[in-house]
């Protein structure tokens, strides 16, 4: 694994923006930045990303069903007691799902480690499906990049693909976002072209203009009754909605369902720990109730955990991170080494949240930058990759996307 400072494409910025990629700079930074790419071997990416990424999704899969099956778990993930049974009616009938994104430290040399599982909305999927693509065929056009030079990245395919697993041509589908988002409407684009590909039909509604029949079903903005429904909106957001009420009875099929809000519970995390310790691509988790005594050596461990504890103390204690159940772009997240904060993100949004500790791993630096690499999931498989780095230990909103390229 490398960083290679490469040539910026010539117009670049003006592509972008023709191509509806608005926000290619943010805030007066580059968000999109091809004045280098990371380089992978092809092992590195089959044996450390690929096939992890593709065994973490089935051992999230195996927590769910135990969530599903425990109230004592379900409410530490604070799911809320009137959407337990809609959680797990929707695992037990099996509904689907679409796609989800690991996030995982990897400095190419060791067992990829999952830091969390954006399971239910993840974001940056135009950027690595598509324009990270267009991307690579450019510089490899222009001999940039070599000819046997490839790239982790059949995610449009996958979810073209996906789509047409679980629906029958001309089923109607839609798609329901933030306008005034540019990112998270790139993001239901993508998908809706996927869907479009797959000969389906994929409407676009705003999230603020779905409303309520009176005889309870979603409708768009057309009055049109929404039958299956991609939503990037946050199921913790959601059961706590004045809609909520209407979940059950509604109708409707939710992309992702119900059970997928489990997945990106950062509860997932202790689950996970418990159901697999010493997984290779894991990192020791508990829930901080458990452990919060322990770590400030005011007192001892749950019962349930001490032993568990007692195994990656020292790990612990030398560094670990609190992090709440529900957080996003490292909001409320802090970094503790040797019993003091030495990194908290500046955003506190979450912070009323209950927290989970993960052992602390540190990102490898490139040029004063530490990259996440993001595996995306399509169904039940990985598809491809993309990374975003930040100049911060926690990667946060302003971080920037990277390409890569295999070559060996």
């Amino acid at each position: 694994m490398q960083k290679i400072p490469l040539p910026e494409r010539d117009g670049w910025r003006e592509e972008a923006e023709e191509l509806g990629f608005t926000f290619a700079d943010m805030h007066g930074e580059p968000y999109w930045d091809e004045t280098s790419a990371y380089c992978f071997s092809l092992r590195q990416v089959e044996d450390d990303i690929e096939d992890p990424a593709t065994e973490l999704h089935a051992m999230c899969r195996e927590a769910a069903a135990a969530i599903v099956a425990s109230q004592e778990l379900m409410e530490r993930l604070a799911i809320p007691e009137a959407h337990r049974d809609l959680v797990a009616d929707s695992w037990s009938r099996g509904e689907p799902e679409l796609y989800g994104r690991f996030d995982l430290a990897y400095d190419g040399t060791g067992p990829a480690k999952l830091l969390e599982y954006n399971a239910d909305t993840p974001t940056s999927l135009y950027e690595s499906a598509s324009y990270q693509w267009r991307w690579f065929e450019a510089q490899q056009e222009a001999g940039v990049l070599r000819e046997g030079d490839d790239q982790f990245n059949g995610i449009h395919e996958a979810l073209i693909e996906r789509f047409g697993e679980l629906f029958t041509p001309g089923t109607d589908l839609h798609f329901a976002a933030m306008a005034d988002v540019p990112e998270d409407y790139a993001t239901v684009e993508s998908l809706g072209w996927a869907a479009r590909a797959a000969d389906l039909g994929a409407h676009y509604t705003d999230l603020e203009k779905i409303a309520i029949s009176t005889e309870g079903q979603f409708l768009d903005d057309e009055d049109r009754v929404i039958g299956i429904l991609f939503k990037l909106y946050p199921w913790e957001d959601l059961f706590r909605d004045e809609f909520a009420d209407h979940l059950a009875t509604s109708g409707t099929l939710f992309l992702e369902p119900p059970w997928k809000g489990l997945l990106s519970n950062k509860g997932l995390l202790p689950v996970l720990w418990q159901m697999f310790e010493g997984h290779p691509n894991l990192l020791p988790a508990f829930f901080e109730e458990d452990v919060a005594e322990a770590l400030t050596g005011k007192g001892a461990p749950a019962p349930s955990v001490a032993e568990a504890f007692d195994r990656v103390a020292p790990e612990l204690l030398r560094g670990h991170v609190r992090k709440p159940l529900f957080s996003r772009e490292g909001a409320s997240i802090a970094i503790v080494e040797s019993g003091r904060v030495t990194d908290a993100s500046p955003s506190d949004e979450y912070a009323a949240h209950p927290k989970v500790i993960q052992a602390y791993y540190a990102l490898p630096e490139f040029d004063g930058f530490r990259p996440v690499v993001g595996a995306w999931i399509v169904g039940h498989e990985a598809a491809g990759m993309g990374l975003r780095e930040d100049r911060a230990r926690i990667t946060q909103d302003l971080s920037r996307f990277k390409p890569h390229f295999i070559r060996d």
